[in-house]
């Protein structure tokens, strides 16, 4: 990789989330891609209202939040303000483990001084958190390019792209360093339902990258695995167990297993902050269930009889016997097991 396509990599492509010292302002990702329009956050309440109701989402992007969060806590400079919002936050979203990693950092940076530098602490702190995730995703996106054979066709799912981070992407970041050096051709990207993410920002963020690309139903991946050639399945995770199960966005498991049937590896990529070693297996991640609502409506149109239930979970678990590998930005665990994450994870 040149040194100009290492510096596109570590490029912020889409500012999505702007830090104003006295507030954080949000692009609201529900109304993507027909309007782009900021949600204004002035307290930490204001960030888990936006992070429960998906205004934002991709749990890099909804830790890198919580830290802003935690800093306009500590706008007054009183740790009780702070230690208030934390358990609010940590309630918006149970199953994103980042949200959970932002917190706990946050919190002991709350703690590791006095009262008169707390805001300029946390202030300082939220930046840098989001700083380590963009140079995170530029290390992640270069250690899955090499995953690649030149020319390779893709299938990714859900969103793992700028808007769910604060850099290039996960899993779309790899599609881009991919497409930046040759060794990929082609990204298929699955709608996503219900929530749409992979037509409505997937698709978007490619197109704008020049990355070329199709939109598929997330029913016909098995058919284009048959009878296209798909090189790669490149998912993003919402949390790693230390098992190595990745729990990713509903239709990842199912994805996993045609990938598994038609001989396709399945690398999942996600950085250190997503690798949660206290839970051992993805039987214990919990997993959020959603408002039938968005089931039973696209837009606030009802797509279903009147009356009519529906659930919604929004996650899945795909056990770590069908991930080809894990693409870290420490580097790629392979196979996806306990003992390549304790080493992945050990102090260095």
């Amino acid at each position: 990789m040149t040194p100009s396509q290492r510096a596109a990599l570590r490029r912020d492509p889409i500012r999505h989330i702007v830090w104003r010292k006295d507030r954080l302002e949000v692009l609201d990702q529900r109304l993507l891609p027909r309007r782009a329009v900021f949600v204004t956050c002035r307290d930490a309440r204001a960030v888990a209202r936006a992070t429960h109701d998906m205004v934002l989402r991709g749990a890099p992007l909804i830790g890198c939040a919580a830290a802003y969060a935690m800093a306009l806590a500590a706008r007054r400079g009183r740790l009780r303000e702070v230690l208030a919002a934390e358990p609010m936050l940590r309630a918006a979203r149970p199953t994103a483990v980042n949200l959970m990693h932002a917190l706990d950092h946050m919190l002991a940076v709350a703690r590791s001084g006095p009262e008169s530098t707390l805001a300029a602490r946390m202030a300082e702190a939220a930046e840098r958190y989001r700083q380590d995730d963009l140079e995170a995703n530029a290390r992640m996106a270069e250690f899955g390019a090499r995953l690649l054979a030149p020319g390779s066709r893709v299938i990714t799912h859900c969103n793992a792209g700028a808007l769910a981070t604060a850099g290039i992407g996960t899993a779309v970041g790899v599609i881009r360093a991919g497409w930046l050096t040759g060794r990929l051709s082609h990204a298929y990207a699955c709608e996503t339902r219900p929530y749409l993410q992979g037509s409505r920002l997937t698709l978007w963020e490619l197109m704008k990258a020049g990355v070329p690309s199709t939109l598929i139903t997330d029913s016909m991946a098995a058919h284009v695995m048959k009878t296209e050639r798909v090189d790669a399945v490149i998912v993003g995770s919402d949390r790693i167990a230390a098992n190595g199960d990745v729990c990713n966005k509903i239709g990842t498991y199912a994805l996993a297993i045609l990938a598994r049937h038609h001989g396709v590896p399945f690398y999942a990529v996600a950085p250190t902050s997503t690798v949660d070693m206290a839970t051992p297996d993805g039987a214990r991640i919990p997993i959020e269930e959603r408002s039938p609502r968005e089931v039973l409506e696209i837009f606030g149109a009802p797509i279903a009889p009147r009356g009519a239930r529906a659930r919604h979970f929004a996650f899945d678990v795909t056990p770590a016997s069908l991930v080809t590998a894990i693409v870290t930005e420490r580097g790629v665990v392979s196979p996806a097991d306990e003992a390549g994450l304790k080493k992945l994870m050990s102090p260095r």
